[in-house]
């Protein structure tokens, strides 16, 4: 049998179709428009979605024996906001997770509500981003729009209710929404309150590799396939990413390192922080998972080497580097601001610790190390949580470097899995695909099977250890020159 896991990213979708044995039959991508009405926003057209969907599906299963076709789900991009009318119209373009027109919304959640009562309810703090600050900015700013809603959305969910006709959303992504009881699984009455909206507008709930139903008799018909294929609930990128590499059960991790950077650490138990400095959120494997995101990753060295030194071939930079815990100049990452676990959109890049013998070796050496001493202070607060974390797999543009990857296992002082194959969501898709179908018994069962490992790093114990004391010096840098940031 054949799965389709459906990756709706933010500039295209990225169809993948599967065997049962994990093997990638083929992989189809359909680019759509981006919209950006005034600065800051950020929109796209649902039926934009649809569109490339329908076309992908059709160019991706062309040459299989498409009678095979079992199921199909879903990775999406997270919090966007999609609203339809009682007529089943998309009302106004979709507010996607990159907007940022919600600040005055986001301060009135965690000021006027507050961060502790927001927490309660949904075990995360409001970021500009997520779904629940867009619809309070829809409630003000176009108050006829927000008569008209009969759905709320999430953008892979219309895809999903595209093919299938019911209107639901997986944990993992509704997680992201500030409208759902994380601990719970379910919506939270209090937000719904404080948001205005009722639980009919709300999807049905499902867990990630839960069969939501089968292809309409119409959508069947045009795509060539039966009306017996599946369509499974799916999951959140990260998450569906997350099952992509294996990342499920007690105490996994996925280092992400990427434009952005995220640390992904799956839970048996649900979990928050005092300082809400990691989302909490459900994940696909049906269980929680923990989540820090740097803004700035692996583009802290893309800028450092392409915008500053003037060098394309990085590893020919990076072979200058063969002291590793020695280096006496660091680096703050925070080229765009800081997310986890900082939340300080004031923060800024920073070396210090310059001397007139700093070779160019120690600054991208820092850039490197500064990028790792980051990750592990979210890594820090998910081991405050009693979280044991020995291994993490990596991902990513940056994790192409093993002088990086050597320079993270290290830093983290655990071992480094690379895998065989980063297709992310769609592969995670894919796989929830395959579980809802019956294929494998559970998402733990699938990952084990479909994920390969193809090369280990292990933590050397004296680079280890002076890491250990070079971090500790890195973890003081940020609160010192904080107030600083703010003044600049």
């Amino acid at each position: 049998m054949f799965y389709i896991g459906i990756d709706l990213g933010t500039s295209a979708v990225k169809l993948l179709l599967m065997a049962a044995d994990g093997k990638i039959e083929n992989i189809v991508s359909k680019e759509y428009p981006l919209f950006f009405p005034h600065p800051g926003w950020s929109e796209q057209n649902p039926e934009d979605w649809w569109i490339a969907v329908v076309e992908g599906l059709k160019e991706l299963t062309v040459s299989c024996d498409k009678s095979q076709v079992a199921g199909i789900s879903f990775g999406g991009q997270m919090h966007g906001l999609v609203i339809l009318d009682e007529k089943d119209e998309v009302i106004r373009p979709a507010i996607l997770w990159n907007d940022g027109r919600t600040t005055k919304e986001t301060d009135y959640l965690n000021q006027v509500i507050g961060k502790d009562k927001l927490s309660k309810y949904t075990a995360n703090i409001a970021f500009t981003g997520f779904t629940a600050p867009k619809v309070l900015w829809v409630k003000e700013n176009e108050p006829e729009n927000f008569a008209r809603i009969k759905k709320i959305m999430l953008p892979k969910d219309y895809i999903a209710y595209k093919l299938s006709g019911t209107f639901c959303t997986d944990v993992s992504d509704a997680s992201g929404m500030l409208l759902f009881d994380v601990e719970h699984k379910c919506w939270s009455e209090e937000m719904m309150g404080i948001c205005g909206v009722t639980s009919e507008q709300l999807a049905g709930i499902y867990e990630s590799a839960d069969v939501v139903g089968t292809l309409k008799a119409d959508v069947a018909k045009e795509l060539a396939l039966p009306e017996t294929v599946k369509v499974i609930a799916g999951a959140g990128d990260n998450a569906a990413a997350a099952v992509g590499t294996g990342t499920v059960g007690d105490g996994m991790c996925n280092i992400s390192l990427g434009t952005s950077g995220t640390i992904f650490i799956s839970s048996n138990q649900f979990g928050v922080d005092k300082n809400n400095a990691l989302h909490a959120f459900a994940h696909a494997d049906g269980y929680y998972h923990l989540m820090g995101c740097m803004l700035s990753a692996a583009s802290c060295n893309k800028w450092w080497m392409d915008d500053i030194v003037g060098e394309h071939d990085y590893a020919k930079e990076q072979s200058a580097i063969t002291k590793l815990g020695e280096n006496n100049v660091y680096f703050l990452p925070y080229l765009m601001g800081e997310r986890s676990p900082l939340n300080d959109p004031y923060a800024r890049g920073t070396f210090i610790g310059l001397t007139m013998d700093t070779t160019r070796a120690d600054m991208t050496q820092a850039v490197l190390e500064g990028v790792a001493f980051a990750i592990r202070d979210s890594f820090e607060v998910a081991r405050s949580l009693g979280i044991n974390i020995e291994r993490s797999k990596i991902c990513g543009g940056g994790a192409k470097s093993p002088l990086w990857r050597k320079i993270i296992a290290n830093v983290l002082n655990i071992k480094i899995d690379r895998i065989e194959s980063e297709e992310g969501p769609g592969y995670g898709g894919a796989m929830l695909a395959a579980v809802g179908c019956g294929e494998y018994a559970t998402v733990e069962e699938a990952a084990a099977k479909l994920v390969k490992i193809v090369d280990t790093i292990e933590p050397e114990p004296e680079i280890a250890a002076k890491y250990e004391e070079k971090y500790s010096k890195f973890a003081k840098i940020y609160p010192t020159v904080k107030e600083l940031f703010r003044q600049i």
